[in-house]
């Protein structure tokens, strides 16, 4: 309810489909994130080829 800004149990039920459906969308995006990061970590690569780093 706090996080959809509901103020009634009733609202809340109403559109609780909608949050779930979010739910999936940001969790599918987080478990994409992890994987590609695993899968770059795996490869050997730091990510950090060319990055410039302050001497001295």
């Amino acid at each position: 309810m706090a996080r959809m800004g509901h103020d009634s149990e009733r609202a809340a039920m109403i559109y609780q489909h909608e949050a779930r459906g979010a739910d999936k969308a940001i969790t599918d995006a987080i478990d994409k994130h992890v994987d590609d990061e695993q899968r770059q970590d795996d490869d050997g690569d730091d990510g950090l080829a060319g990055v410039l780093v302050p001497a001295g």
